[in-house]
């Protein structure tokens, strides 16, 4: 094929007519006129979501209080429920996760419960492209039990400003390292770690390992429980299309049941003895025992919905679609955008790569506001990141075909002057 049949709408077509998850597309709320690549972001509003949360709300007003153990889904077992169903997309045993809380709600949860410094092995390890939420919790934590994180938090430095070498984790594993907190994707370049790799060298030194999934769970297939993961988390607004402020998960691997939560709750209970209503708990014996209040279950109830699609279009083949659309991306960026100053900052090995393309550009907070005014949605990143994720349940190689050419129309033209270079409130 030739470079110019490439970049033709008529190629971009041929590939959305042979694309096996296309018909989820019409399952979401699309806006006329958008391309809406910020799927890392928030996820788009599914019909099955939407009807979930009315038969929610359906459910309270038909059962009152009396919801709790009747319908189609009680809600007293609804965070175990959604546990289940999202225990497939990270490889892992129903019983091991849990949906509650926020992402860093459950990080200061895992936190309080597994982080345990004794002698010198007081460290944490961190890194320095780490998502700001987690290094808050972190050094919020070393505060708490009188730990300087000047001292005792480790953050692996990055080489290229863009990506961790699992080298330089691997080196700053020392014994005098407790725990690690790292994310599964990079929220800025898409970085995969290599979450095997550094489990099992963290495990031969005696380290116990945590994963943000943030920007992994629903984009990338996992194997937790193979790998021997001890924790993760996550939030399930970005590719889990569950709304905004919807309630996050946790894992923990089945070896650390039994623990007594850090920050215990009554829903940290176990089921058949929550209401015995005893002051001295006992824990569930699952993941649940990371709970901690009453589950938010307007919160929760979009997942029902979206975690079906998720069922229905299987994760590898989510995974495969994704690859495609951030490959065709990547290489209609090198053609028709090589001469406009943009840098690809995203691994472009596909086993390293997450669901969205980096791009750098010293005018990016300016390119951005020129998308949005040409009906892209983006995702700009300080100082100088764009990030485009075309979402394989419901963007086409069209949408990314049009976007590549609005970009190089905006900057052959100069669009992006007319907009200041610095971020809105809300990035």
């Amino acid at each position: 094929m030739s470079e110019k049949e490439f970049l033709t709408k008529a190629y971009a077509q041929k590939l959305d007519s042979e694309d096996e998850l296309k018909q989820y597309r019409n399952e979401f709320y699309l806006q006329t006129g958008t391309i809406y690549f910020d799927g890392n972001s928030l996820g788009l509003l599914s019909r099955r979501a939407e009807q979930a949360l009315h038969n929610v709300l359906e459910s309270w007003k038909t059962y009152g209080i009396d919801g709790w153990l009747k319908g189609e889904n009680p809600w007293f077992y609804l965070p175990e429920k959604l546990g289940e169903m999202t225990a497939p997309l990270i490889g892992a045993k129903p019983e091991e996760v849990i949906v509650t809380g926020s992402t860093t709600i459950n990080l200061h949860q895992i936190l309080s419960t597994f982080y345990q410094p004794e002698e010198k092995k007081t460290k944490i390890l961190a890194d320095e492209l780490n998502f700001p939420t987690d290094i808050y919790a972190l050094k919020s934590q070393l505060n708490i039990r009188g730990l300087n994180p000047d001292e005792h938090l480790v953050q692996v430095k990055s080489r290229d400003g863009l990506t961790i070498r699992e080298e330089d984790i691997i080196e700053a594993m020392t014994d005098e390292v407790a725990l690690i907190v790292l994310a599964g994707v990079l929220y800025r370049s898409g970085q995969i770690l290599d979450m095997k790799r550094i489990t099992e060298e963290a495990h031969k030194r005696g380290i116990i390992v945590a994963f943000d999934l943030c920007h992994s769970i629903g984009s990338i297939p996992h194997s937790l429980s193979e790998w021997g993961v001890d924790f993760a988390f996550w939030c399930s607004y970005k590719h889990l299309n569950g709304g905004p402020g919807a309630v996050a998960g946790i894992y923990v691997n089945e070896t650390h049941f039994g623990a007594n939560p850090g920050l215990a709750g009554w829903f940290s209970s176990d089921k058949d003895k929550q209401f015995d209503m005893e002051h001295d708990l006992t824990p569930a014996p699952t993941a649940g025992a990371m709970q901690m209040g009453t589950p938010n279950l307007l919160s929760a109830a979009p997942l029902l919905g979206s975690l079906s699609m998720f069922a229905d279009a299987g994760i590898e083949k989510i995974r495969t679609k994704s690859l495609k659309l951030t490959d065709y991306m990547l290489d209609l960026i090198n053609i028709e955008l090589s001469c406009f100053g943009f840098k690809i900052g995203n691994p472009l090995d596909a086993v390293r790569r997450g669901g969205h393309v980096f791009l750098e550009h010293e005018e990016a907070a300016r390119i951005c506001k020129a998308l949005k005014d040409n009906g892209v949605i983006p995702d700009f990143r300080t100082p100088n990141g764009i990030r485009l994720a075309p979402v394989a349940l419901y963007n086409t190689f069209e949408e990314v075909r049009e976007v590549v050419q609005i970009l190089k129309k905006i900057m052959e033209e100069e669009q992006y002057k007319k907009f200041e270079n610095k971020r809105d409130v809300v990035a």
